[in-house]
């Protein structure tokens, strides 16, 4: 794509760095809180797992299917690009709407005040009950000026150019990678539960339903507690797609982005299967709310659903919150910086098509969409004054999905309308593999849409909305 502005996109990632993107982008904070509402939802070990390596198994595919996409079409906003070419402009538009105001939007508002709350773990100073100014809906508290403060520095450092965006990836996939690794050998060998070990094992298949002991949940109660357990996993393996929207800046993009969207999402979904086994070492799926301790309160009612810190209590003791909340912050702060740098190009990529504020569509003189950077950190930061980013995120798992569906649908959908182009990484398994995933995630949107409403009819209604906001906007253009 060619720039509009006064500078020009800097091919400065390897596929080193284009995979860190993909990494750290997906580990957030989820992996160490969301297995405590999948055992309420399903809780038996085996199932637990099985939820994880489903989730796994899927984001691999769907990541395959992009890998082709983006070696056919290696340019600036990813995503937004294949649905453009596959289904024409308003479809690509719908997707940028559902990025800016819920998919990444409500991901960087939330993720940043993740790790604002973490933080007040260690200085108990950042806290939401130490409000500074209150009016109507807003709130400002020290876990907001934290919140806002992590936004801001990252669009700052961002804005300086793709350089300093790699390094701090990088830098933080690195290191919080090392760290789950290590967490995962201290959850196997040392803080090893042989109690816990012997009450999963009995119970391996026996689904949970918290709180009311075990029943042997079977047929299609089994398959929707399966399917809306999925929420959480689903949520946490999320944003691997963000390296497309670089693409520009891709040393060799065709090679290196369908390279880096596999190795990140293989060498993710394995911690998070890994670091699941680590959790089932510790604790006993099954709880108790007036447990107390971790072991009595299980999974299921672990405090405040911090799994990760409830599992190493057994040899941290006390310690154990601090170092958790440490690694917490470290892996939500580079998790959203991959998301920053990522998600503006999409909006850079919709203003040069004049669907997005035209400022957005100029690069600045180190190669980067400051504007959109810019417009992005406003709004995500006023996400987290206003409380609301919490109920975007119950509408981002359905939105993704139905994006999702399109995108591998848009494989088989190019491959007829632009069969000369070439293309030179191919989706593995075409057309099975893609039609498989397609089949399995149309059926889990089908089980949400009647089992948990919550969380897709709003989701679908915010992306109906933008039909009628694209046509305003094609007839008269923002400035």
């Amino acid at each position: 794509m060619e720039s509009s502005g006064i500078g020009k996109f800097q091919k400065r990632l390897r596929l080193f760095d284009a995979t860190a993107i993909v990494t750290g982008s997906m580990i957030g904070s989820g992996i160490f809180i969301v297995s405590s509402d999948i055992a309420r939802n399903i809780g038996a070990p085996g199932w637990l797992l099985l939820v994880w390596l489903v989730t796994g198994v899927l984001t691999v595919l769907a990541a395959s299917a992009y890998g082709e996409l983006s070696s056919l079409m290696p340019h600036a906003g990813g995503q937004y690009i294949f649905l453009k070419e596959a289904y024409g402009p308003l479809v690509g538009f719908l997707y940028g709407w559902a990025a800016f105001l819920v998919i990444q939007g409500g991901t960087i508002a939330a993720v940043a005040m993740g790790f604002a709350k973490f933080t007040g773990v260690i200085f108990p100073w950042v806290s939401q009950n130490n409000v500074w100014f209150s009016w109507h809906f807003l709130k400002f508290s020290t876990v907001h000026l934290i919140a806002i403060g992590s936004i801001l520095l990252l669009t700052l450092l961002n804005s300086r150019g793709i350089l300093f965006g790699k390094i701090l990836q990088n830098m933080f996939t690195s290191t919080k990678v090392f760290i789950l690794l290590l967490f995962i050998l201290i959850g196997l060998f040392i803080a090893r539960n042989p109690n816990a070990v012997s009450v999963n094992r009995q119970s391996f298949w026996l689904v949970t339903n918290a709180g009311d002991g075990m029943t042997a949940l079977t047929g299609i109660g089994l398959v929707i507690a399966f399917t809306t357990a999925m929420v959480g996993s689903l949520f946490s393996a999320d944003a691997w797609n963000n390296i497309t929207f670089a693409s520009d800046e891709v040393v060799n993009p065709r090679r290196n982005i369908p390279l880096s969207l596999l190795y990140g999402t293989m060498v993710v979904s394995l911690i998070y299967f890994l670091v699941n086994i680590a959790y089932l070492q510790a604790l006993p799926v099954t709880g108790h709310a007036d447990g107390i301790n971790a072991f009595e309160r299980g999974f299921q009612h672990a405090t405040e659903d911090r799994i990760a810190t409830a599992a190493m209590e057994g040899i941290m003791g006390e310690n154990a919150a601090i170092i958790m909340a440490l690694l917490v912050m470290i892996s939500t702060f580079g998790c959203n910086n991959g998301i920053i740098l990522a998600s503006a190009r999409v909006y850079y990529a919709m203003a040069v098509d004049g669907l997005f504020f035209r400022c957005a569509g100029k690069l600045n003189n180190k190669g980067v969409p400051a504007k959109a950077l810019i417009i992005q950190g406003v709004y995500t930061s006023l996400l987290c004054l206003s409380g609301t980013y919490s109920n975007l995120l119950d509408f981002v798992v359905f939105t993704v999905l139905l994006f999702y569906i399109l995108t591998i649908l848009s494989v088989f959908i190019l491959r007829r309308k632009k069969p000369n182009l070439e293309r030179p990484y191919k989706t593995p398994g075409y057309p099975v593999l893609p039609a498989i995933y397609i089949a399995a995630v149309c059926f889990i949107m089908f089980i949400l849409l009647l089992f948990k409403p919550q969380y897709t009819w709003p989701g679908l209604i915010i992306v109906i909305i933008g039909i009628p906001v694209y046509y305003l906007w094609r007839r008269k253009p923002v400035a």
